[in-house]
C-alpha cells in the first residue's frame, strides 16, 4: 500500500524479455536499506524488487501487467516515479494508493495556469464512472486532486513542486500515464450495481 506522494524519480537502467519484462530501476533509495521481496511503486504499478545493484533494483513484470499498464513502453533512460511501501506509523498525506493500475489514460492537454500546470485527462470509458469531480487518482503513482470531470474527461492541477519532484514537469499532450481510481469509489460503485441487481 502506498500514498501517492513520490519520494525518488528514477531510471530505466535496462529491459529485458518480451511479454514478461525484467527491469533495473536507477535510484537514490538507500539500496541496503530495500529488502528482498519489498514493493515498490514504480509510476503507480506496484512491483517486487528481486535483485540489487550499488544503485539500482530489478523488477520482473508479466506479460498481463505489460499489457494492461505502461510497463510495455518503458525504454532504457526513461523517468519513473518511485515510491516504496508504506510502513505502520508513516503519514498518510496522499490518499490510500494500492498500485493495481486500474488501465492506462492519455493526455490529451497540457496548458500554464499561473505557476501551476493544468492537464486535461482522457480515461478509458469504462474507468470514467469512477472519477468524480474533488474525488482522488492516482496518475502514474501521484496522489492527485480531480478539478473537473466532462464525460471521460478530466482535469488536474499540478503545482510546480509536484511538477519538480515527479515525472509530470515534462510530460505533455500524447504521454499515456497509468490510471488507479480510487478504491472508495469502486466499492460504492459495486454496492450500487449490488443493489440494482
Amino acid at each position: 500500500m502506498f500514498t501517492g506522494l513520490i519520494t525518488d524519480v528514477g531510471r530505466v537502467r535496462a529491459v529485458t524479455g518480451v511479454g514478461d519484462r525484467r527491469i533495473e530501476i536507477e535510484t537514490s533509495f538507500p539500496i541496503a536499506e530495500i529488502e528482498l521481496g519489498a514493493s515498490i511503486a514504480c509510476s503507480g504499478v506496484c512491483l517486487t524488487a528481486i535483485e540489487f545493484g550499488d544503485n539500482w533494483f530489478a523488477v520482473e513484470a508479466s506479460e498481463e501487467t505489460t499489457s494492461k499498464t505502461t510497463v510495455g513502453d518503458w525504454q532504457a533512460g526513461d523517468a519513473l516515479n518511485l515510491e516504496r511501501s508504506l510502513r505502520i506509523g508513516d503519514e498518510l498525506g496522499g490518499h490510500l494508493v494500492f498500485g493495481h493500475v486500474d488501465g492506462v489514460a492519455e493526455i490529451a492537454e497540457r496548458r500554464t495556469d499561473g505557476d501551476s500546470i493544468r492537464f486535461s485527462i482522457l480515461a478509458p470509458n469504462d474507468l470514467a464512472p469512477y472519477i468524480a469531480s474533488k474525488g482522488s487518482v492516482a496518475l502514474s503513482g501521484v496522489s492527485l486532486t480531480v478539478n473537473e470531470v466532462d464525460g471521460n474527461r478530466f482535469g488536474v492541477n499540478i503545482i510546480p513542486h509536484t511538477a519538480d519532484a515527479t515525472t509530470f514537469g515534462k510530460l505533455s499532450a500524447g504521454d499515456r500515464v497509468n490510471l488507479e481510481v480510487d478504491m472508495l469509489a469502486r466499492y460504492v460503485a459495486r454496492q450500487l450495481e449490488a443493489r440494482k441487481g
